[in-house]
């Protein structure tokens, strides 16, 4: 009797993990089929010539980016170097050194010829305290401010309170933007005045060849993780993202690059430094707020502005990554539980939310107990290898099909790689990440659900090599 009801209870589980991998890679074969047809709407939607022209006008939209540094002292040079050179009629740059351990503002203020200046500002957001503003003669849009360490959050509030333009564009400080990146992800507040944020895409930069600011030669990684990374960010990116956007339901701008209205950040509050999931969290309080006013609103995300960033290429700090990211995702959705399943706040409440929920929240707990639940009990004699064959089907096979979808996608969309091989070669990577690589990110995914109801807090540490010369 006994085995029996397990027998009936474990059927009752793979069926319910087989439903949960069939409902997830069946959104994302959706988001698939209507990222095609957005993308190819975007390509049509600008001309270069009434780019150009736009970029001539005066109503253009000055940007101020904030570049959040913290012991960057391997990229920092190299990634002001490509900002500077942007293509872009009104810009500055205020680099926000977030009281670094390492030589990151020395290095700065050599490489720039920069001293410090006396500044004063309306600072209506809170930030830890402000040591000292550095400027250049050289470069009278570049500043950079020297400020006691609060977190990445903390600094990003600091900037926005130096910013001087009525667009802010938040971008990692090892991290490149393409000559034209900001004409592109401007456009949708060109379009229309009620856009609240917009996110570009983030691709990277491993094995890619650097120099002078620029990538001048794009090239697969040959770190084996940093390949994985890159058909993870184009899924995640050319399918979920485009596809959520569409609905404005999107979430997440990437913390890497992403230009908000300064007044509606100022509005809510800054951003929040109590989370390790602040790009995503700034989004949902954007998306709540303009929801309970009842104000039209859109945020937006643009597959076409590229920023180029350097990805993990070892296990310990790609899974402290993965970790923190979790960790971050579960904060947002506490602080913003209200929101969850609530009509007042229309397709984010009624679908984003719960999205989040099911498939990024609790979907490592499901993926991990699925996996180890099914092969005990095939093992055991307890169920039937057909099922386990269905389920394997259902989370390798799937999943591995969407994976070639997205590289598909780059391909007819894009064409960032221009060799015959890198697609097959991404893939075939598509393929083989759900072989090891899929099952090691739900590792560390789960033991990022753990530390978060142990209320661990922390970044951890990123170690960078800095960008390849030629």
């Amino acid at each position: 009797m006994l085995r029996h009801y397990v027998i009936l209870f474990l059927s009752v589980f793979d069926l319910g993990v087989l439903a949960y991998f069939l409902v997830l890679n069946t959104l994302y074969l959706v988001f698939c089929v209507v990222a095609f047809v957005k993308l190819r709407q975007h390509r049509r939607r600008w001309t270069s010539q009434e780019l150009s022209a736009l970029m001539r006008s005066p109503a253009t939209p000055g940007i101020s980016l904030i570049v959040p540094a913290y012991n960057e002292e391997a990229t920092i040079c190299e990634s002001v170097r490509s900002l500077l050179l942007l293509n872009y009629p009104s810009f500055e740059i205020v680099v926000v050194v977030d009281g670094a351990k390492d030589k990151t503002m020395e290095v700065l203020a050599a490489g720039y010829e920069m001293q410090p200046a006396p500044a004063s500002y309306a600072q209506p957001i809170e930030s830890q305290p402000v040591k000292a503003v550095y400027r250049t003669l050289r470069y009278p849009d570049l500043v950079a401010i020297d400020k006691m360490n609060g977190g990445k959050a903390d600094a990003i509030n600091a900037g926005i309170n130096a910013a001087r333009h009525p667009l802010v564009c938040v971008i990692d400080a090892d991290s490149l933007l393409e000559e034209h990146a900001l004409t592109r992800a401007v456009l949708p507040f060109i379009e229309d005045p009620d856009t609240l944020a917009a996110g570009g895409i983030v691709r990277i930069v491993n094995g890619c060849t650097v120099e002078a600011g620029k990538v001048t030669e794009v090239r697969l990684p040959k770190n084996r993780l940093a390949m994985f990374q890159v058909v993870e960010y184009l899924r995640a990116f050319l399918a979920g993202r485009v596809a959520l956007s569409a609905a404005n339901a999107l979430l997440i701008i990437s913390g890497a690059f992403g230009i908000f209205k300064r007044e509606a950040v100022i509005a809510v509050g800054g951003f929040r430094a109590d989370t390790v999931g602040e790009d995503m969290e700034i989004v949902t309080r954007l998306h709540r707020r303009a929801r309970e006013a009842r104000q039209r609103y859109r945020i937006v995300f643009q597959p076409d502005p590229v920023c180029w960033t350097e990805a993990p290429e070892s296990r310990k700090i790609l899974g402290s990554q993965r970790n923190r990211w979790q960790r971050g995702t579960m904060q947002v959705l506490g602080y913003h539980k209200r929101m969850m399943a609530n009509p007042r706040y229309g397709v984010v409440g009624l679908f984003a939310m719960p999205y989040y929920l099911l498939f990024e929240a609790l979907g490592p707990v499901i993926e991990f107990s699925g996996f180890v639940v099914t092969i005990l009990a095939v093992s055991l004699g307890l169920l039937d290898w057909r099922f386990a064959e269905l389920l394997f089907l259902a989370a390798i096979a799937y999943g591995a099909i969407i994976s070639v979808g997205a590289v598909v996608l780059e391909e007819l969309s894009f064409r960032r790689y221009p060799r015959a091989t890198d697609l097959l070669v991404l893939a075939s990577v598509g393929v083989i990440e759900n072989f090891g690589y899929r099952q090691l990110t739900t590792y560390w995914r789960l033991k990022g659900v753990i530390d978060f109801f142990k209320k661990k807090q922390g970044w951890g540490t990123m170690t960078r090599k800095g960008f390849a010369k030629p």
